[in-house]
């Protein structure tokens, strides 16, 4: 795919930290489903939520909403760390596990310092974000990238390239914005895609839709 520039490159080294940040996530929601004192803690403190961070100035919710999932069902937590299993290993591999948890870790932090933004002008005082779906989507972008050749087949029949599957989430996330009943944030998936582009562009020197062109030019 060319050559990436890191502005100031780490040592490779391959640690399995998709394997220690898939752990930590069901470790808070093991102890949040077997400990229900813990878990009111968990989820007051823990969630994204606009009055608190402006009003109480709690701003590590900017970092720990990306390790609560909803308590009240599997499904959440679940999917998002299949995805990050299933991208974020090859993703560690081709990166090296340093380059890895800066990027996680900034885009998550990022999704999540956009949401706040956003939530602060329409008026959303009342959302609790959480979850580590702007992170895990940031590593879907990220993968359709470093692999634009990939072919991901959905429902396990499906054929579809990375990078166009990258296009249908986009959509899929950008018109589901519209729905605000849903009680997904659709819109901090968009801000993980756009997280992901201001770390290729800034720190990688690399520029996705070129990678994408040239490769199926």
């Amino acid at each position: 795919m060319g050559k990436i520039f890191f502005r100031h490159p780490f040592r490779y080294e391959y640690k399995h930290r998709v394997i220690l940040i898939i752990l930590l996530n069901f470790a808070v929601y093991g102890i949040a489903q077997l400990y229900r004192e813990l878990a009111q803690y968990i989820y007051y403190y823990g969630p994204m939520n606009p009055v608190a961070v402006k009003k109480y100035h709690m701003y590590w919710q900017f970092l720990t909403y990306m390790f609560v999932h909803d308590y009240s069902g599997i499904r959440h937590i679940l999917f998002n760390m299949l995805g990050l299993l299933v991208f974020g290993l090859q993703l560690e591999k081709a990166i090296g596990s340093k380059e890895f948890v800066l990027f996680y870790l900034f885009c998550g932090i990022a999704s999540g310092a956009l949401s706040y933004l956003v939530y602060l002008y329409t008026g959303q005082y009342s959302v609790r974000l959480m979850g580590a779906s702007g992170a895990v989507y940031a590593v879907l972008f990220a993968y359709a990238v470093f692999f634009p050749r990939s072919v991901i087949f959905i429902w396990g029949i499906i054929p579809v390239p990375a990078p166009v599957l990258v296009l249908i989430y986009a959509a899929i996330e950008f018109f589901s914005q519209f729905n605000p009943a849903s009680g997904v944030a659709h819109m901090t998936h968009l801000f993980g895609f756009l997280a992901a582009w201001i770390y290729f562009v800034v720190r990688m020197g690399i520029h996705p839709l070129k990678i994408w062109r040239d490769t199926y030019r």
